[in-house]
Parts: structure tokens; C-alpha cells; sequence
């Protein structure tokens, strides 16, 4: 049953919900059930024919794939290579298995020419394709092997000669490739081992020419100590001279400076004071000596004559005379010792200075001479150690060579220097592939049996564009669902009753409940009070828009409300015949054919056209004669007129219009009434029908105020089905009473 009004929903509220999808498999369950055992008997079938009639059968075999790189024959422990160089080799060796090269040459051999697969086919370029096909060449990621395999199927062949081709086509190609990659490596080995010889032989020509070089550098410069090789530590009798010269010139060097500087000391003594080493070669000097004694003991005389004649005695002058003149002697000694003594070192330092320098110049010479004869061994040795370095270098070069000869020489002696083996050879396949085994066509055939049921049912969903359920008028239309109105085949108290009528001649009805749903939906939603004046529009005709309009009407009075229902249907009238009319006295029978026509063009008043129903509370007013322009009657001023003053006298005015996407009637009643009523049919309204009906009643400024859903039928997984069975059995003791 309806709740209250449905307000549209978001976006995400349209995805389908667990619930619905299963509702969409019970409503096929039965084309699933067919379907799935259909595809199962399909599998079954399948397998027997292909075993039967396509016999096809895969032989395997592995050639094992040594690591890529060159183990030494002289280490005891093999090299370490990454797996993932590893893997990459073994992709590398089963790619040039599936060349078509490879595929050529298998093709090539007499045991293979000799199968009836080779015959069966027309000519090489099928074949070649056939082996790219069903020749399979795989690398083990984490094992040293590859797989080859050849599946086999002829059309009506003998089992078991399709499994011995199979496995000799394997092997075939595995002897094939084994033998081209283990003849390669080894005239690979042997090319490179020629190459070394000849490589050997010119290095040691080159080693010869490097000895004749240094032999040649000892002769020329005559110098037959030339190595400073590791471990030597003396030096050349040229090398020790010319650091022997070079030490004397430092310290001759230091001696003129300093010789220079005691002359500029001297120089300067010489007319400067006497300094304490003159005066002591004064003190030292015999006349001064003597001048002393004398003066001495003159000034010993000068004392006792003062002292015995006075003054002014003349012995006294005398004495004091000739002391003056021992003084004055004195002093002049002095100058001629002290300037004498600053001469003769002055010209000590001098005459040491020339000397020395004379010597400084020999040693430059002798210097120039070591440095010369020092560069010339410099010189010696750069050349020697370069042309030793060259000799060197050829004797690394020529033990290296000599080692990988014999290292080559192994290998090639070596049965693992092919780094492609076989294991073993490929056994004669007892069971045929996977794809002729039943545990694949069966539950195969059963599953796909029941993929294609399942799109097919909701594809068959897909494809029904009909507004059939509650969830398609919100998904689709996003306009409030006032009611559910059930198919009258879902309800068994509704059964032989008339559907225009069903809320009155059957009240106990799950049709005659969802019409006083409807009606409260409205009455709660707040419509009812401002929209007296109600039109009921539906897209299409035959819709059930009279029905509902009728039934909506006969809620409303059992109300106590008084209902005015006014048929604006022109072109296809119902009204009339849903309330026939009852002829009375004449006053009735003169007004007998009035209606809403007449009202609209002023042949009669709103009074004249208004007739009862014989339902306490109902009026009706019908069309009336057709008119030749009802579309603009309708959006005229008089219909304006008629809605206002009935909108006064009755608490409801119902007007059922026609097909709003036939005619444009109802838009043109759509703006004159207080809301607009949509009625959808489950069972005949398409969602793109209803999306224009809304569409179009928008565009006029139409008030919507809901929608209500006809003839919705129960459906498997449905919400019906479960509200029919809950609603019986709670009206069975009420029906129990009225009966």
C-alpha cells in the first residue's frame, strides 16, 4: 500500500539495491532455470562431440637452460647471475624456438614430412602458422628450463596417433634447436680461440720491440742504471753531487750576506764612536802603556811639588806642562790605534767578501754542469720508464691471453659449453587437453548458461521502459508519489466489481484502501486545503485518469465533503457514462443536455449544467454538446470564472481533462486550477511519456502536486506481493462481519 507523499530522491538513490536485484531474478527464475540446463546439456554435448570427432592431445618436453654468462673453468665456485637475467635468457632461448626460422627447419625434417598433421596441411605458410599457433615455447621463472609443447587435433583422427604426433613434433624440435645452439657455442668457442692465438703471437712481437727500445735508450745515453723500479731506494753519484752543489751554494750564499753585512757594520764603526772592542785593543797597545806609567808618575811628582813649591812655581808648571803634553800623546795614539783597527777590519771584510763570491761563481759553474749532466738522466729515465710501462703492459697482456687460451681450450673440451640441453624426451601424451575435458564443458556450459539467463533477465528489465514500480517514478521523474493503485487482478474483493466505482461498491478492497491512501497523502501533504480545484492529467488515453478522478471523488465524500466532478474531456466524454443521467420532470428534461459547453459559450448558468450523481454529496457537470474549439473554451475567462465560484460552494472541484500529450486542454486547465494530479498507468505508460508529460506541465507553470500509479502489479521480489498477503489477512475478520 501507498505511504505518505515520496519526495524525490538524490542521484545515488537510483542504483539498484540487493533487494531489487533479486526481485529482477525471481521475476525470471524460471528462464534462468531454462537457460542454465540448457547450457549445461550445450557442455555436455560439446565435449562428446569433440571427443569424439576432434581428438586433441598436447606433448610436453623441457631443454634446461644454463646461467648466460661464461663460468671460469679455473674457479672452483660458479659466478652468481640474477634471476631475473637468468629469466631473461631463458625468454631469449624460447623466442628463437618460436622463429620462424626455428619453425622452418622443423618443418624441413623427413620425420615430421612424414605425420599426417604435415599432410593435412595445404602448404608452408599454413603450417608455419599452425606451429605458431600450437607450438608453445615457455621459460620457467624460478627453474633453469624450457617448456616446449605441441598440441595436436585432427578432424575424425585416431586417438593415438594424434597424441605420437604431438609428442614427436616435440621432440623433433627440441633435438633440433639442442643441436643448432650446442654447434654454435662451440664454433663459437673455436672462433675466439683462433682469434686469441693469433692475438697472442702479435704481442709477443710487440713485448720484443719494447726490450730492443730499452736496450736502445741504455746505449745512447750510456747509462746502464736506469730502472728506479719498486724496492730501490739509492740514488745516482749525479743525483748526489748535484745535491751536494747545490748545499755549499746555499751556505756560500749565506756567508756573502752575512760578509756584506759585517762591511756596511764596519762602515758604520768607522766614523762613529769607539766601541768597546777598540778600547780594549787601546788598553792593550804598549805605548799606551807607557803614556800611562808616565802620566802617572808625573801626576804623582805635580803632587808633591804643589805641595812643596805652590802654584805658581815654575817646576810646578813645568811638571804640569809636560803632564799636558803625556795627555795630548795619549790622545793621539788613541785615534791612530782606534782608526787604525777600523781600517784593517773593514778590509779583512772586504777582501773576505771577494773570496767569497769567487767562490760562489765556481760553484755556479760546477752547478750548471751537475744540473745538465742531472737533466740527461731525467731525460734517460722518462724514456726508459716509458718504454719499460710498454713492455710491461705487453707481458700482463700476453699472460692474460695465454691464460684464456687454456681456459678456452677447457671449454671447448667442456660437454656443458653448450648452454642449452635437453633433459629428456617428450612421452606420448595419455590424456587429451583441458578442452576436451568434461569438467570444463560442463560447469563451463552451466555458468555460461546462467551469465547469458542473467543479462538476458535484466536486459529484458532494461529494454521495459514502462513506469511498472514505485522506484521508477522516483528514479525517473522525481515527482511525489501520492498513490499505488493495485492491478485488479491482485485483488480478489475488487473482482467483477465496476473500477470506476470500486471505493464505494467495494469498500473492503486493497483497490478502494490505496484510493483513501491517496487521499490521505493529499489531505497530509498540506494540498488539499490551498488546491481545492484539482486536475486530474494523464499523458495518454486510457491511462485510468477517469478512474482515479471518480474514485478520489467518492474518498473525498465519504468524508462528509462535498465534491463537484466536471468532465473537460471534449473529445472522448466518460463521465456521462461512469454517472448516467435520470430524466425527471420537464423543467429537468429541458436542461437535460446542458454542460460544461454550455456554460462556456453562455448558453446556461453554472446552476443549469450542475446535475447530482445519486451519490449523497457528488455533483457532476458533463461536457455537453462538442464544441469546434475546446482548447481555447477551456483557457477562456468563463472556465476561469466557473473554477473560482465552485471553488466557494464545494470543499472539492475535480476535473478530469484530456490526454495532455493528444490535445493541449489540460495545459490550458493546468493554470487555472489550484494543482495538478498525474496519473501513470504500470501497465501502458512509457518513462519517456511521463518525463514529457512532467516536462510540459512545467513549462506552463503548472502546479504538480504528485502522481499516482495504476494497475501496479505484484512482481516476484516485489514489495506487493507481501502487502496483498499482510493486508487479506488483516481485513478477514472484518469481511468475516460484513458478510
Amino acid at each position: 500500500m501507498a505511504g505518505p507523499a515520496t519526495p524525490p530522491r538524490s542521484p545515488a538513490a537510483a542504483a539498484l539495491t540487493p533487494k531489487e536485484i533479486f526481485g529482477i531474478l525471481r521475476r525470471h527464475v524460471l528462464l534462468i532455470v531454462i537457460l542454465t540446463v540448457a547450457g549445461l546439456t550445450a557442455g555436455v554435448g560439446m565435449w562428446k562431440f569433440l571427443q569424439r570427432y576432434f581428438p586433441k592431445y598436447s606433448a610436453s618436453t623441457y631443454i634446461e637452460v644454463l646461467p648466460p654468462v661464461e663460468t671460469d673453468p679455473m674457479d672452483i665456485v660458479a659466478a652468481q647471475v640474477q634471476k631475473d637475467i637468468q629469466y631473461q635468457h631463458r625468454v631469449s632461448m624460447a623466442n628463437l624456438i618460436k622463429q620462424q626460422s626455428s619453425l622452418q627447419k622443423l618443418l624441413a625434417r623427413d620425420e615430421v614430412r612424414q605425420t599426417q598433421w604435415y599432410k593435412r596441411r595445404n602448404d608452408e605458410r599454413e603450417r608455419v602458422k599452425d606451429l605458431r599457433k600450437y607450438l608453445n615455447a615457455y621459460a620457467h621463472r624460478d627453474a633453469e628450463y624450457v617448456q616446449i609443447s605441441m598440441t595436436c587435433s585432427l578432424a575424425k583422427g585416431k586417438r593415438d596417433r594424434v597424441a605420437k604426433e604431438a609428442a614427436l613434433i616435440v621432440n623433433q624440435m627440441a633435438h633440433l634447436f639442442v643441436a643448432a645452439q650446442g654447434g654454435t657455442k662451440r664454433d663459437e668457442v673455436g672462433a675466439r680461440l683462433a682469434r686469441l692465438e693469433d692475438r697472442r703471437t702479435r704481442v709477443e712481437g710487440e713485448l720484443n720491440a719494447a726490450n730492443r727500445s730499452l736496450d736502445e735508450v741504455r746505449t745512447a745515453t750510456g747509462i746502464s742504471d736506469l730502472d728506479r723500479g719498486p724496492g730501490r731506494y739509492w740514488r745516482h753519484t749525479f743525483e748526489l753531487k748535484l745535491d751536494d752543489l747545490e748545499l755549499q751554494q746555499n751556505e756560500l750564499v749565506l756567508a756573502i750576506r752575512q760578509t756584506q753585512a759585517n762591511i756596511e757594520n764596519l762602515a758604520e764603526l768607522a766614523t762613529g764612536p769607539v766601541t768597546v772592542q777598540i778600547e780594549h785593543a787601546i788598553e792593550t797597545d804598549a805605548v799606551m802603556t807607557v803614556l800611562a806609567q808616565q802620566l802617572a808618575l808625573q801626576e804623582a811628582q805635580l803632587a808633591g811639588r804643589l805641595a812643596k813649591f805652590g802654584q805658581d812655581h815654575r817646576v810646578v808648571r813645568q811638571t804640569q806642562e809636560l803632564i799636558n803634553e803625556i795627555r795630548e800623546k795619549r790622545k793621539d795614539r788613541n785615534d791612530e790605534i782606534a782608526e787604525q783597527t777600523r781600517q784593517a777590519s773593514l778590509e779583512n771584510a772586504r777582501d773576505t767578501l771577494v773570496v767569497l763570491q769567487r767562490r760562489l761563481e765556481e760553484l755556479q759553474s760546477l752547478l750548471q754542469d751537475a744540473s745538465a749532466k742531472k737533466r740527461d738522466l731525467d731525460l734517460a729515465r722518462v724514456q726508459y720508464e716509458q718504454r719499460l710501462k710498454i713492455r710491461d703492459e705487453r707481458i700482463a697482456m700476453l699472460d692474460s691471453i695465454k691464460e684464456q687460451i687454456e681456459k678456452l681450450k677447457i671449454m671447448y673440451e667442456d660437454p656443458e659449453t653448450p648452454k642449452v640441453q635437453l633433459v629428456g624426451e617428450a612421452p606420448q601424451p595419455l590424456e587429451m587437453v583441458t578442452s576436451r575435458q568434461w569438467w570444463l564443458w560442463c560447469p563451463g556450459g552451466t555458468v555460461l548458461g546462467f551469465l547469458i539467463s542473467i543479462g538476458l533477465a535484466f536486459l529484458l528489465e532494461a529494454i521495459n521502459d514502462l513506469l511498472r514500480t514505485p522506484r521508477d517514478v522516483v528514479r525517473f521523474l522525481r515527482v511525489p508519489l501520492l498513490g499505488i493503485i493495485p492491478d485488479a487482478s491482485e485483488d480478489k474483493q475488487a473482482r467483477g466489481v465496476d473500477l470506476y466505482h470500486a471505493v464505494r461498491r467495494a469498500p473492503y478492497s486493497i483497490i478502494s484502501e490505496s484510493y483513501r491512501r491517496c487521499r490521505a497523502n493529499l489531505e497530509l501533504s498540506g494540498s488539499v486545503e490551498s488546491a481545492k480545484a484539482l486536475l486530474v492529467a494523464s499523458g495518454d488515453a486510457g491511462d485510468g485518469r477517469t478512474s482515479v478522478a471518480v474514485n478520489l471523488a467518492t474518498a473525498f465524500v465519504a468524508k462528509d465533503k462535498r465534491v463537484l466532478l466536471i468532465d473537460a474531456n471534449f473529445r472522448q466524454p466518460s463521465l456521462k457514462t461512469v454517472f448516467p443521467k435520470v430524466a425527471g420532470d420537464d423543467l429537468e428534461a429541458e436542461h437535460f443536455d446542458f454542460g460544461l459547453s454550455s456554460v462556456l459559450t453562455n448558453q446556461c448558468n453554472h446552476e443549469d449544467a450542475i446535475r447530482p450523481t445519486g451519490v449523497d454529496g457528488l455533483d457532476i457537470i458533463d461536457t455537453g454538446p462538442s464544441p469546434s474549439n475546446p482548447a481555447e473554451l477551456l483557457a477562456g475567462p468563463r472556465m476561469e470564472e466557473l473554477i473560482g465560484e465552485q471553488r466557494k460552494k464545494y470543499d472539492h472541484v475535480i476535473i478530469d481533462s484530456a490526454p495532455l500529450l493528444l490535445v493541449s486542454d489540460a495545459k490550458a486547465l493546468a493554470t487555472l486550477v489550484d494543482a495538478t494530479l498525474l496519473v501513470f498507468n504500470a501497465a501502458a505508460t512509457r518513462r519517456g511519456a511521463a518525463q514529457r508529460t512532467v516536462r510540459e506541465l512545467k513549462e506552463v507553470g503548472a502546479a504538480i502536486v504528485g502522481c499516482v500509479l495504476l494497475g501496479a502489479k505484484a512482481m516476484k521480489g516485489g514489495y506487493f506481493q507481501q502487502q496483498y498477503k499482510s493486508y487479506q489477512k488483516y481485513q478477514k475478520p472484518q469481511l468475516a462481519r460484513a458478510t
